[in-house]
């Protein structure tokens, strides 16, 4: 059982490790990449607004998709793009995702008119094919924005990520050197343990014949008196002595008076 948790507790550390690692790079990669992190094309992206709702939700975790041709894009589809978001509190060049409505060709060069689900009218703004980041593949991590928000914070980032790796780390160490040490260590064989059980079993029979000595030399040494024999004294018999009469029974022509 113990090794059981052992073995658990081993794979766990690794996990979060791989996920340590995994946002770090996802946090690097998109402070060198205009605030878009990338890993082999796919982009996590947090939603900051209801604008999508019920498709999409506020602090929900999306993967967006680079777009390798334009014009595969059709109405419907859900894009991620780069705008200038005005009279907002964050207002300036932002990322914004909505869903295709329509699609403008002039002269083969296409733009798209876009609109939030939860949104009464269109966006004012069409979107130009450079201003393009990624398509939504409809993978959708419910509440888990907020937590890569808080990751890429100062703050979040120690406590999740760098706290929890020099832990591994030292744990890691921990168990090389014991490992080192373990094998340093002379083995014992067969005979060695033999040995150690023999004198074992001589010391515990000295100290019992040393408690038994200890005992004996407690108790008392003068033996109990035993009372002498009492001889035992002949009864005496008394013979009537002359002059006195003894009792006698009658004789023949005697009479009792």
């Amino acid at each position: 059982m113990k090794k059981a948790l052992k073995i658990i507790g081993n794979i766990l550390a690794w996990i979060l490790l791989i996920l340590a690692l995994v946002v770090t790079i996802l946090v690097f990669s998109s402070n060198s990449n205009n605030g878009v992190s990338n890993l082999f094309g796919f982009m996590p992206l947090t939603v900051e607004s209801p604008s999508m709702e019920p498709t999409i939700k506020q602090d929900d975790l999306i993967i967006v998709r680079e777009i390798d041709d334009v014009n595969d894009l059709k109405v419907g589809d859900v894009i991620t793009y780069r705008t200038i978001l005005k009279g907002l509190e964050n207002s300036g060049d932002r990322l914004n995702t909505h869903r295709i409505v329509e699609i403008v060709d002039n002269n083969g060069i296409k733009s798209f008119v876009t609109k939030g689900d939860n949104n009464p009218v269109n966006d004012e703004q069409k979107v130009a094919s450079g201003d393009l980041v990624g398509k939504w593949n409809e993978t959708r991590i419910p509440k888990f924005g907020a937590v890569m928000r808080f990751l890429r914070t100062k703050t979040g980032f120690f406590l999740c990520i760098i706290l929890p790796m020099a832990l591994f780390f030292l744990y890691e160490l921990y168990k090389f050197i014991a490992t080192i040490l373990e094998i340093r260590k002379p083995k014992i064989t067969e005979q060695d343990e033999e040995e150690i059980k023999r004198k074992a079993i001589e010391e515990y029979l000295a100290s019992q014949k040393q408690k038994e000595a200890e005992e004996a030399a407690k108790a008392p040494a003068e033996a109990p008196a035993v009372a002498p024999p009492q001889e035992e004294t002949p009864e005496t018999v008394s013979q009537p002595a002359a002059g006195q009469t003894a009792d006698t029974q009658p004789e023949d022509g005697d009479t009792e008076k």
